[in-house]
């Protein structure tokens, strides 16, 4: 799944508000162990034009984001996005509306601190209004920024959530051309200022006894690998050439494991088809371009890939995979050619759903790989099905998943379609399937998993729910 999510390492709000007596400020409170944050600005409280302000500081862990970009956990640069959250915490308090966030990168290093007083502003040190940390005074009281980049949210009603794409700001903390200081969250600079009070936005804080209510950095990336064995296509005059394009997939195991082939590593391989039932027979059937050979890449460790377009008479074609010098690696099952002149009904098909390997109950450490089997509602067995009581499976090309807790419908992985496509589900031989990190999901609970399938343009959910629990 093309998700990872990073909780926040500090977090504090900051605030130059006047205490209860109306006559001295905040400015030195500190507030970095509470289980909340809160951004506000107070007009003519304490005089007619007198303005009290309140930010948020929030930083993450880019260690450990430059760590799984290191060990391919997460893409490169242009392939992940990165989105920041913070969940909103209800109050008894007014709320203001129609207001603007801004948030910026904070310039200077910061600690946390361990106060906890948002009311009467008792505790003293560490992060505060006037300082940094102790001792080391801002440069600006209000904490020191870098003019860019800048991100902004509108709130209509103000109770939503705060997500921004932050994906500059995180690679340039990655690349080290900005230190990783996290960001400031404020009111957007004329509400600040201004002479009409919003009063008071808050967030959870990292503290925060719910689970999925603390700030964090989500990565989001289209980590599906889309195996066309199951459907591949002739190449029809038709379409646009791109979609002519099949992708088939080696997987190189060994002892159970994903390896490199050797002679290859991480550099190119070649794949040539052929015909034939049971084995591949004769020559080299020819392929887009005239050619009889096309050039496949290194996708993930064992695992390689080659796209290809091929228009033959023949119902059955073999991959062979091997060097440019004609020594072959391996045979990749049988592959069915498809005629897309014989997908043409526009209906939308009913299908009928199965997690195949779902257990009830994981642990958080685990990576679980679920194995999801789609067949045609209608499916109407020939007499070797009957005998075999074998279902026929069908491949679905776009099929995305989300997970929510079943206690109370909270979405906790929503569908990834859009531009990132970060819960679509991969394809290979044997089906749909897709990856789940068990460590983003609260222990303690039962969760479903729904699916949503694309035909065309459209979206439609499918009907099943598979449960699982999380201990």
């Amino acid at each position: 799944m093309g998700i990872k999510r990073y909780i926040a390492t500090q977090d504090s709000s900051i605030t130059d508000a006047f205490k209860e007596n109306l006559l001295t400020r905040a400015t030195s409170s500190n507030m970095g162990a509470s289980d909340s944050l809160e951004v506000f600005s107070l007009y003519g409280q304490s005089t007619t034009t007198s303005l009290e302000k309140s930010r948020i500081l929030v930083q993450f862990p880019i260690d450990t984001i430059i760590s799984d970009r290191d060990t391919g956990n997460i893409p490169g640069v242009g392939s992940v996005n990165f989105f920041v959250k913070l969940s909103n915490a209800p109050h008894p308090n007014s709320l203001p509306r129609n207001f603007t966030l801004s948030a910026q990168a904070v310039s200077r290093s910061w600690t946390e601190g361990i106060g906890l007083d948002m009311e009467d502003y008792l505790d003293v040190g560490a992060v505060n209004w006037a300082s940094a940390s102790v001792n080391t005074p801002w440069n600006t009281p209000g904490g020191d920024y870098h003019a860019s980049p800048t991100y902004t949210q509108y709130f209509d009603n103000g109770y939503e959530d705060l997500q921004l794409n932050i994906t500059s700001l995180v690679e340039e903390w990655i690349a080290g051309t900005k230190g990783n200081n996290g960001i400031g969250i404020m009111l957007d600079s004329t509400q600040e200022t201004g002479s009409t009070s919003f009063y008071t936005k808050k967030f959870f804080a990292r503290g925060s006894q719910f689970f999925y209510k603390r700030p964090w950095i989500e990565a989001q990336f289209d980590s599906s690998k889309k195996d066309d064995r199951r459907s591949f296509y002739l190449s029809s005059s038709l379409a646009p050439a791109e979609d002519n394009l099949n992708t088939i997939f080696l997987y190189n195991r060994f002892r159970g494991k994903l390896v490199n082939i050797p002679a290859v590593g991480t550099g190119s391989i070649f794949v040539s088809l052929y015909s034939g039932s049971t084995v591949p027979l004769g020559n080299p059937l020819t392929l887009h371009k005239d050619l009889t050979v096309v050039t496949g890449g290194f996708v993930s460790t064992g695992i390689y890939s080659a796209s290809l377009a091929i228009n033959t008479s023949f119902d059955y074609v073999f991959d062979v995979w091997h060097n440019n010098a004609g020594i072959q690696f391996t045979t990749g099952s049988k592959i069915t050619i498809v005629d897309p002149v014989d997908e043409s009904d526009p209906s939308i098909p009913n299908y009928v759903l199965n997690i195949t390997n779902l257990k009830s109950s994981y642990s958080t450490l685990e990576k679980a790989r679920l194995n999801l089997f789609v067949r045609n509602k209608d499916w109407q067995p020939t007499i070797y099905t009957v005998a075999t009581n074998t279902a026929e499976g069908v491949s679905v090309e776009d099929a995305y998943f989300s997970i929510f807790r079943v206690t109370d419908n909270y979405n906790v992985i929503s569908y990834g379609t859009g531009s990132q496509n970060h819960t679509r589900l991969s394809l290979d031989r044997n089906g749909n399937y897709f990856d789940l990190h068990m460590n983003l999901l609260e222990p303690g609970y039962t969760y479903g998993i729904k699916f949503l399938f694309k035909n065309s343009l459209d979206y439609f959910e499918q009907k099943e729910v598979f449960k699982f629990r999380v201990d």
